[in-house]
């Protein structure tokens, strides 16, 4: 069994052994009612823990609240069940320039400490025999966003999906966010924020990959 000092170690070194989630083999054994049941019981009795008045109008419910936000909210793209149908479609204009979707939210939870990761996402691609709904990209970012992360595998995970369902490496996905593990916690840097980028294909070249990098850079919508 590890120590406290080898758990924080690495914690803060961010080891992974792979872009999945990991899981364990027995994670959706269980209903959702019966994780929210349990966890509701163990989030109470850390409540306990640290003190706090558990009769009090204002604190009675919040074990609930809590178990019911971790399974149906911030946590459901844990659960494969909820992952979005990526519907496509022939690509029958013979669309061959870069398609982006800029500015998708972020909300996530880091999984070293729990604490919020907010930004957002910037995700294209070139089309080749297939194109995607747009809302079906947002869609896949808020699936896996939905999860305990780390900022390095959920960019991967994006690329790789989209890669796949639309049958080509020319796609890149970039990602800026704020972590809260960060900024409220440790160093307590409050202006800080993390970029990730992830690509193929076409977007290897320097010149593709700077196209996109002016369209993102450019003043929102």
């Amino acid at each position: 069994m590890k120590n406290k000092e080898e758990i924080i170690i690495t914690g803060d070194n961010h080891f992974s052994k792979s872009i999945k989630t990991p899981l364990r083999s027995d994670a959706f054994d269980k209903s959702d009612d019966e994780k929210i049941e349990n966890i509701q019981h163990h989030f109470k009795m850390i409540m306990e823990e640290m003190g706090l008045d558990l009769t009090d109008d204002s604190l009675s419910g919040t074990p609930y609240r809590v178990a019911k936000m971790y399974v149906k909210e911030l946590f459901y793209g844990l659960n494969p069940i909820n992952m979005p149908k990526l519907s496509t479609f022939e690509n029958k204009y013979s669309y061959k320039k870069m398609l982006v979707e800029q500015n998708i939210n972020i909300d996530s939870a880091c999984e070293h400490h729990f604490l919020p990761i907010t930004g957002f996402a910037n995700v294209a691609y070139v089309p080749n025999n297939k194109v995607i709904g747009l809302s079906k990209i947002n869609r896949l970012v808020d699936y896996y966003a939905r999860r305990p992360q780390v900022q390095e595998r959920l960019v991967l995970q994006i690329l790789n999906d989209l890669q796949e369902v639309l049958e080509t490496k020319d796609v890149i996905v970039s990602i800026t966010a704020k972590h809260l593990c960060v900024s409220s916690r440790g160093i307590k840097d409050q202006s800080s924020f993390t970029t990730t980028l992830e690509y193929g294909g076409c977007f290897s070249d320097t010149e593709k990959r700077n196209e996109f990098l002016k369209i993102i850079a450019q003043e929102k919508v």
